[in-house]
């Protein structure tokens, strides 16, 4: 008997698994009346989910490198030299296109705070 917190009954949770097999067989929607069926997609639609943050891929401005790093580093990494912080990243388990471009900064370069991280890695030509 599992507890935990889950919030459907295990006769819900069986119910919403046979809902969801002839969209899980067919890989397309299997309902009759268009209505019931979700939206595509729009040209204008944010990105939600592109895959890792890497500093020189599109979309990653200075503010989602610096949020990302943020997100894996802690104030105690700071301040430290890139491989250090490299180090710190991967202890983290950060996305590896994310230390490898840390890896790649200057050895004699030493930062203070997140900022000058971010600001390192986005710089042209970083």
């Amino acid at each position: 008997m599992q507890r935990g917190s889950d919030r459907l009954s295990v006769h819900r949770d069986d119910e919403m698994k046979h809902e969801l097999q002839g969209l899980l067989r067919s890989g397309h929607p299997t309902r009759t009346e268009e209505w019931h069926d979700p939206e595509p997609t729009a040209d204008d639609d944010p990105v939600i989910a592109g895959g890792p943050v890497a500093p020189g891929r599109s979309g990653a401005s200075l503010g989602v490198v610096r949020l990302e790093l943020a997100r894996h580093l802690g104030r105690s990494a700071f301040p430290a030299s890139a491989r250090q912080l490299a180090g710190a990243l991967r202890r983290a388990y950060a996305p590896d296109t994310l230390v490898e471009a840390v890896e790649r900064l200057p050895r004699k370069g030493h930062y203070a705070t997140v900022q000058e991280l971010a600001e390192a890695l986005t710089r042209p030509g970083a």
